[in-house]
């Protein structure tokens, strides 16, 4: 592109030579920068959902990351960039000595729905923003006998608070709530899981 006192040449075309106004590649600038940006968005959550929803992939995340949950048999059974499923089973590995699953293991399973929903709009984001737990409350309803499934539906909300932080370059916060169900989807716990989103200075 070259530069001249009052417009741009923005290329040739055989032979020809295309020119635009200061104005004008400002206009477009603002009008396609954000669409271009929201796109390859878009494309990052799609890349991560993808990963997390691959079996074997997930697994070798789980067993580097966290490997408790590893060993307790939380998986994620299904996930968009709007709501995140996860499963934890009763089983040897996450019982307690009362014959159900043991609450840190729901809680794992629970706080996993919200924090890789979270993930996903994180990835390969610029500029990067650091996320952590500050808070977590939990309601018990019934015991956990079978597996128990956590979905969190807050997906646009927390995508709204990582927004937030980005653009105002300030700590934001925001309650995610993940609500656990056995086979039978009887209502076995509740949590409210609290994030703390806040973007990196770039050097």
């Amino acid at each position: 592109m070259e530069f001249g006192p009052s417009r741009l040449a923005i290329g040739k075309l055989s032979g020809l030579e295309f020119w635009i106004s200061p104005t004008q590649a400002l206009f477009l600038s603002q009008r396609w920068l954000p669409v271009i940006k929201n796109n390859i968005m878009t494309s990052n959550i799609a890349a991560f959902i993808d990963g997390m929803k691959h079996p074997v992939k997930f697994r070798i995340f789980l067993l580097a990351k966290l490997p408790s949950a590893y060993f307790s048999g939380v998986r994620l059974r299904d996930m968009s960039d709007k709501f995140c499923q996860v499963t934890v089973p009763y089983k040897w590995f996450s019982q307690n000595p009362f014959r159900s699953t043991y609450f840190a293991c729901l809680a794992m399973a629970a706080e996993m729905s919200t924090g890789v929903l979270a993930l996903a709009h994180l990835h390969k984001r610029k500029p990067p923003v650091s996320m952590l737990v500050v808070k977590l409350e939990a309601n018990y309803f019934k015991k956990a006998v079978s597996r128990t499934k956590f979905i969190c539906e807050d997906g646009d909300e927390l995508k709204a608070t990582i927004e937030k932080a980005v653009t105002t370059g300030e700590g934001q916060v925001f309650r995610a709530r993940s609500v656990g169900t056995n086979e039978q989807g009887d209502l076995i716990a509740e949590f409210f899981i609290t994030w703390s989103f806040k973007a990196k200075k770039q050097s």
